[in-house]
Parts: structure tokens; sequence; C-alpha cells
């Protein structure tokens, strides 16, 4: 259970990242399925196809998904960063408590980072 969840927010996380680089169809069907919960059946019937071609469809997009994760590096590099921008929170409020300017600035370039 605990893997799926892990799964299903990653997909999502990529999701946000790719989901222009895939068809319509892919970007509907992902997220039916990891965003809102769906099921391939619920899916299936929505779109009047089978439970397979869903799940194939999912299949081949979620690969998809990872294959520009593994090209692209967006996801990963992002998440690198906000861990960095926390780094540098705690080492400014630890070194420098007084300095007002500093958090500002630090603001600012997650700011950036959002847009």
């Amino acid at each position: 259970m605990e893997r799926e969840i892990i799964k299903t927010n990653r997909m999502n996380a990529l999701f946000e990242f790719y989901a222009t680089l895939l068809t319509e169809k892919q970007m509907n069907y992902m997220e039916l399925y990891y965003a809102d919960d769906y099921s391939l059946g619920e899916i299936a019937e929505e779109y009047g196809i089978s439970r397979q071609a869903v799940y194939d469809n999912i299949k081949r997009s979620g690969k998809l998904l990872e294959d520009y994760e593994r090209k692209l590096h967006l996801y990963s590099d992002y998440v690198i960063r906000n861990d960095l921008f926390s780094e540098l929170r705690d080492y400014t409020q630890k070194t420098y408590p007084k300095d007002e300017m500093l958090p500002l600035f630090i603001d600012r370039l997650e700011e950036l980072e959002e847009e």
C-alpha cells in the first residue's frame, strides 16, 4: 500500500511538470487515475473503452513521464532547489537572526522558482 502511495505521489509530481507533453487523452486518463483516484473501470466506463485499454494507456503515459524526467530532470532539480532553499533559510536564521533582508531575498528567489 505504501509503495502505491509513493508511486501515486511521484506520478502526480511528474504530471505537474510534464503534462503538456502528453496527448489530451493521456492527460485525462492520468489525471483521473492518479489525481482523482478513479478506478480503471470507472475511466473505461466514462470513455466507453475497455479497462485493458485504459491500463495500457496509463502504463505507457507513466513510462513517458519517467522518460521525460530521466532526460530533462525538471522534477529532481526542483526538489534539490527546494532542499537548498530550506538549508539556506535555516542557515540564515541561525547565523544572521537579526538580518531582516536575507529572508526577503530568499522569498524572492523562491517566488521566481514557482513562476
